[in-house]
C-alpha cells in the first residue's frame, strides 16, 4: 500500500487540470509575440536571400519580434517595418516581402551587392508609406506599378542603377511627401502627371540624364524642396519662383535653363538655397533678392547675366556671398565684382 507523505500538499483538481494544459502550450507560456504567419514569411525572406548572416537572428526557436531589423505593431504584433540597412549580402529583393501583408516600411539602404529589380509582389504591401530601396545595384527601369500604391508617402530610389524614363504612375501617389529619384542613368523628360500633385512633394531628380522643358503645371504647385541640379533639362523655370510661394531650397544648377531673371518679381520668403550656376540664364538680377533674409546659400555663376549686383536690403547680396557665386556671366558687376 502506498502512502501518501504527510508532509505534501494535496493539490485541488483544477490546478492539476490547468498545470497539464499550460504543458501543452509551451510557446504561449513563454509569452512570444510573434505572428506564426509572419514568421514563417520572415523565414522565406532569409531562405531566399541566401541565409546570410546579416540575418543571423532570425533563429526559429526565438520570438520574431525581437529579431534584428523588423519591428512588431505594439498591439496586433503583426511586422510593420523591416530596415535592412548597410548589409554584406548579395542577390535581388526576394518576391516573398510581398506577403508581409502589415508592413508599412520597407527599406534596403547601402546593400552594394542588391542587384536585379523591385519585385511586383511589393504593390500587394497595401499599408506601406515607406519605401525606400537607395545605395544599391538594383537597375532596370523605374516599376510602374509603384504608381500603385496609393498609401506611399515617402519613395526613395536615389543612388541606384536605374534607367529609363520616369514613369507617368507615380504622378498617381496622391498622398506622396517626398520623391528621391536622384543619382541614377534615368532619362526622358519630367512626366506631366508630376504637375497634378494636391501638393507638391520634395522633389529630388538630380544626376540623371533628364531633358525637355518644366511641366507647365509646375507654375500652380508650391515646392519646399527641389533638386533638378545636373541634367540636361532646358526652358523657362522662373515658373517655380513666387513671392507667395514657400519655397526653401530650390537648385537648378547644371543644366540648360533659359529665361529673364530680371522678370520675377518675387521670392519665398523662407529661401535658404538659390543655386542657379551653369545655365543660360540672362537678364539682370532681381531687386528682390533683397529681401530674402536668411539665404545661406547662393550661386548664379556661369550664366548671361547683366547689370549691377543689386545692394543693401536685408539680404545684402554684396556681402553674404563672395565673387564666385557671381563669376563668368555676361557683364555683372558691382560688389564683390568689379565696379561697374
Amino acid at each position: 500500500m502506498n502512502i501518501i507523505p504527510s508532509c505534501l500538499p494535496i493539490l485541488p483538481l483544477s490546478l492539476i487540470l490547468f498545470l497539464s494544459l499550460l504543458s501543452l502550450f509551451p510557446a504561449a507560456a513563454a509569452g512570444e509575440r510573434c505572428n506564426p504567419y509572419d514568421k514563417k514569411v520572415l523565414l522565406k525572406i532569409k531562405s531566399d536571400l541566401g541565409n546570410p548572416y546579416h540575418f543571423a537572428s532570425w533563429d526559429p526557436k526565438t520570438d520574431c519580434c525581437e529579431w534584428y531589423v523588423v519591428e512588431c505593431d505594439e498591439i496586433t504584433n503583426r511586422i510593420i517595418t523591416l530596415n535592412v540597412i548597410t548589409a554584406d549580402f548579395a542577390g535581388q529583393i526576394p518576391a516573398s516581402v510581398g506577403d508581409l501583408t502589415y508592413l508599412k516600411t520597407l527599406i534596403f539602404h547601402k546593400v552594394a551587392k542588391l542587384t536585379g529589380n523591385i519585385p511586383a509582389s511589393v504593390t500587394k504591401l497595401t499599408h506601406l508609406t515607406f519605401l525606400e530601396v537607395s545605395w544599391t545595384n538594383v537597375s532596370g527601369a523605374v516599376p510602374a506599378f509603384l504608381g500603385q500604391m496609393k498609401n506611399l508617402t515617402y519613395l526613395n530610389l536615389s543612388f541606384n542603377n536605374f534607367s529609363g524614363s520616369i514613369p507617368e504612375s507615380l504622378g498617381e501617389l496622391k498622398k506622396l511627401e517626398a520623391l528621391h529619384l536622384d543619382r541614377n542613368k534615368l532619362t526622358g523628360t519630367i512626366p506631366e502627371s508630376f504637375g497634378k500633385f494636391p501638393t507638391a512633394p520634395d522633389l529630388y531628380l538630380s544626376h540623371n540624364q533628364l531633358t525637355g522643358k518644366l511641366p507647365a503645371s509646375f507654375a500652380k504647385l508650391d515646392f519646399v524642396r527641389i533638386d533638378l541640379s545636373r541634367n540636361k533639362l532646358e526652358g523657362d523655370a522662373s515658373i517655380l519662383f513666387g513671392k507667395k510661394k514657400t519655397a526653401q531650397i530650390i537648385d537648378l544648377s547644371r543644366n540648360a535653363f533659359q529665361f529673364d531673371f530680371s522678370k520675377v518679381k518675387g521670392f519665398s520668403k523662407s529661401l535658404i538655397w538659390l543655386d542657379l550656376n551653369h545655365n543660360k540664364i540672362a537678364g539682370s538680377l532681381p531687386a528682390a533678392l533683397t529681401k530674402i533674409e536668411n539665404l545661406q546659400q547662393f550661386n548664379v555663376s556661369y550664366n548671361r547675366l547683366c547689370g549691377e549686383i543689386p545692394q543693401g536690403g536685408t539680404g545684402r547680396l554684396q556681402d553674404r556671398f563672395d565673387k564666385y557665386a557671381y563669376l563668368h556671366n555676361k557683364c555683372l558687376c558691382g560688389p564683390p565684382l568689379p565696379a561697374c
